[in-house]
């Protein structure tokens, strides 16, 4: 069953409440809230509900349900415990195009009431589609605990801003932009408020600042891992350039009307040079436009970011960079493992498949402490394997491959160093991670919930 979450107006309409026991008293209050006219139907009642009618707020009628009691009404509620009445209400409201809820009585019903998490006009409604109001509630109470306070007069600000925006600026793309992002903002009282002139000047291009290149790390895959600040450039750019490795789910939060463009080296027979990217970044900024230039990770492993930097200095253009989350912090919690432990792993060695390997005796014996992380080790590690073992390391080393991590179709695969050149080959990007950090109750944990693959 498909259901149409929506927020009905019923403030002056007509509602009937067939039933004026506890469970009823509840809707009452509900409907009350709203500003629904309210006629209850029941022989007995509450007191609470014949004080309500005898303060005139509800109008109750001292008897059972007839089918007549429907004319008139926007909505119907059976709130009784016996299904004989809840049915005749239901069948009677079908034939007058009435909607009906009947309590805990799903074959006739037409709508449920959601569990309600409020703050002043921001409501968030939860339903289970009568399968379990108790979960709905508990889920309630969860969000209730996590939402700030202060929605509910930020939220009235936001509307007076929207309100002056709607008068000010002309129907288009960059009017819908400019809500948007004072729905990212806070909003302070004061009349030079940035959010408040923000208002009334509006945005003069799509990007944050024209003429500008920002280096924006997007993280391992996940779009949930950007940072808030990479999020709102994505949102804002009037460029993109973009690596192959960043999923089109990051993508798609562009604004409309964004020119995205695919720079990355590793996308089929498509060939693109350094130099080539530079000279994009440079003219878009001269065109007085917003420039992302989005590395999957961190801008500044492995992305080369020191040559782009260098060019936009050269050519005189502002650039700021944005750091994300690299990709072997995400292979670390995909794993279930810290890159650094007190007893196994003294610090972190980020390298590239191909340099993978220490230069000396001195450095190998360091090595063994560290937790290395290799970036694009390849898809044959046969040859990794066996420099890291003729230098030394033994072969219970453990290691862990990380394909996608992050990601929805996100692989591991555990395995030891002696194993490594048999391990099958893993769905690129992947980390390949080795160290006696990555071991013990962690990937016990892990091979056991089904999460990682172990190579033998």
């Amino acid at each position: 069953m498909s259901l149409l979450p929506i927020f009905l107006t019923l403030r002056g309409r007509n509602v009937l409440v067939v039933g004026a026991g506890a469970v009823a008293l509840d809707k009452i209050e509900t409907l009350r809230a709203a500003g629904a006219r309210l006629r209850v139907v029941a022989p007995e009642a509450r007191i609470e509900i014949r004080d309500l009618a005898r303060e005139e707020k509800l109008d109750w009628i001292e008897r059972g349900f007839v089918a007549e009691d429907l004319d008139g009404q926007t909505l119907a509620i059976a709130a009784t415990n016996d299904s004989a009445v809840n049915r005749a209400v239901h069948e009677a409201a079908l034939k007058r195009g009435i909607l009906t809820n009947s309590v805990d009585d799903i074959p006739n019903c037409d709508f449920f009431f959601g569990a309600i998490v409020q703050r002043g006009k921001l409501q968030i409604a939860i339903s289970t589609g009568g399968e379990s109001p108790a979960f709905a509630q508990r889920l309630r109470k969860e969000i209730d605990a996590q939402l700030p306070e202060d929605l509910g007069p930020w939220l009235r600000r936001l509307g007076e801003l929207r309100r002056q925006v709607l008068e000010m600026h002309p129907r288009g793309e960059e009017r819908k932009l400019l809500l948007h992002q004072l729905a990212q903002r806070q909003i302070c009282d004061a009349w030079q408020c940035p959010t408040r002139l923000m208002a009334v000047s509006g945005l003069p291009r799509h990007g944050e600042e024209a003429g500008k290149v920002y280096l924006v790390g997007a993280g391992p895959g996940d779009p949930e891992l950007l940072t808030v600040k990479a999020l709102r450039l994505i949102q804002t750019a009037d460029v993109i350039l973009h690596d192959d490795l960043v999923p089109q789910a990051i993508l798609a939060l562009a604004a409309h009307g964004a020119e995205i463009s695919n720079v990355g080296k590793r996308c089929g027979e498509k060939r693109i040079t350094q130099d080539e990217i530079n000279e994009r970044m440079i003219g878009y900024a001269r065109a007085g436009r917003g420039v992302v230039r989005l590395k999957s990770g961190d801008p500044l492993v492995f992305g080369r970011a020191a040559e782009e930097m260098a060019a936009l200095a050269a050519a005189g253009i502002q650039y700021e960079i944005v750091p994300g989350i690299t990709a072997a912090s995400a292979a670390a919690a995909a794993v279930g493992c810290s890159l650094t432990d007190r007893n196994n792993a003294s610090g972190v060695c980020f390298v590239t498949g191909h340099r993978a390997q220490p230069q000396g005796p001195e450095q190998m014996q360091a090595a063994e402490k560290n937790t290395r992380v290799v970036y694009m080790p390849g898809r044959d590690l046969s040859q990794l394997a066996m420099q890291w073992l003729q230098e030394g390391l033994p072969e219970d080393l453990p290691c862990a491959i990380v394909s996608r991590a992050s990601q929805p179709d996100q692989q591991v695969q555990l395995t030891t160093l002696g194993s490594l050149a048999v391990t099958p080959a893993a769905a690129a990007p992947s980390v390949l991670l080795a160290g006696w950090a990555i071991r013990d109750l962690a990937l016990e944990q892990a091979v056991v919930s089904g999460e990682v693959t172990l190579s033998a």
